[in-house]
């Protein structure tokens, strides 16, 4: 294309040239001349916008399909025109967006299988390893008293607990995760639901010791559409949470229902030490602990809280949890009304 356009111009030249050299010869002559001027000077227009607005982006799109057939997704090509270029132009860009967008979602799918992976790797391996070291002491030692038996075999029984609670989260998260949980969603008054929901986590509680309060603020019953049984479970694992990291004696649990707009509102709350409002955003994250100490069962899945968001995600509601140190942590459950 270069050396066209230096071959039109040099040309152009030549043609002015001869003119002035050949100006005494008649008027057609210099007409004729004139016409072959302005027809290379029209053409050399026509190639210098031809290339500006055709070659020009093709160029660029051909380097932009290298970069990203080197892995390289953050491509953005600049055209201004608005022909059919312009709009192949503005197609790439959005592909090269999206390839990026997934690449980084796989990506971070990618590190989060691993620090799963990591994380059951840790989990599982702590119970194991007391069990081991217990069931050795046991037939180790001869004439062990029976007492010191009883209480290793109580320490065993709780990680075999733990091991098997771990295993059930696990694969009800990894059916959660993958979308093959299988609900069972029935139109349900929320008022009377969460009354006999209510009255068997108090029933509970009662036996634990710990004082639960509930508070109905709906002045109608209106339906929701839940499955009763994955509900049920995302509020135990709330109160379960409360139960491992509140107050030995003391710990008062308080439920309400209300109507907030569209949506039933239900919150559960507790006089608890409450979460560091730097901890705050990650208390649903899959495995994360606010502090291993803290719990008086020594052990937790870590799952408890993820699980619980995911379930009511499905129900098409949210969670949420505003927390002081000190004073407690409050979870806010809602769930949109249906016809």
């Amino acid at each position: 294309m270069h050396y066209f356009r230096s071959f039109a111009l040099l040309f152009i030249f030549l043609i002015l040239f001869l003119l002035f050299k050949l100006a005494d010869i008649k008027a057609i002559v210099i007409f004729i001349a004139a016409l072959l001027i302005a027809k290379e000077i029209v053409q050399v227009l026509f190639f210098l916008r031809l290339e500006k607005r055709v070659f020009q982006p093709i160029e660029a799109l051909k380097s932009g399909v290298d970069e990203i057939a080197k892995g390289n997704y953050n491509v953005n090509i600049k055209c201004e025109m608005r022909n059919e270029i312009g709009m192949l132009v503005v197609a790439f860009n959005e592909m090269a967006r999206k390839l990026e967008e997934g690449e980084r979602i796989k990506t971070e799918y990618e590190d989060n299988r691993k620090a799963l992976i990591a994380n059951i790797s840790h989990d599982l391996k702590t119970p194991i390893t007391s069990i081991q070291g217990y069931i050795e002491a046991i037939l180790d030692e001869d004439g062990i008293p029976q007492e010191n038996k009883k209480r290793y075999l109580q320490i065993i029984h709780h990680n075999i607990v733990y091991m098997n609670e771990l295993i059930d989260d696990l694969f009800l998260f990894a059916k959660l995760d993958m979308q093959k949980l299988h609900f069972q969603f029935e139109k349900v008054p929320i008022r009377a639901f969460m009354s006999d929901l209510t009255e068997e986590i108090g029933l509970e509680l009662e036996e634990r010791r710990v004082q639960f309060l509930y508070t109905d603020k709906m002045e109608q019953d209106l339906t929701v559409r839940l499955d009763g049984k994955r509900m049920h479970q995302a509020l135990m694992n709330i109160v379960g949470n409360a139960l491992k990291y509140g107050p030995e004696e003391g710990l008062v649990i308080k439920a309400e229902l209300s109507k907030q707009g569209d949506f039933a509102c239900f919150k559960l709350s507790d006089n608890g030490p409450g979460i560091p409002a730097d901890k705050l955003p990650k208390i649903f994250d899959r495995f994360y602990r606010i502090d291993k100490e803290r719990t008086k069962e020594l052990m937790s899945t870590g799952l408890g809280l993820a699980i619980a968001r995911e379930l009511v995600e499905a129900h098409g509601g949210s969670i949420a949890a505003s927390s002081e140190e000190g004073k407690g942590t409050c979870f806010t459950i809602t769930l949109p009304f249906t016809e």
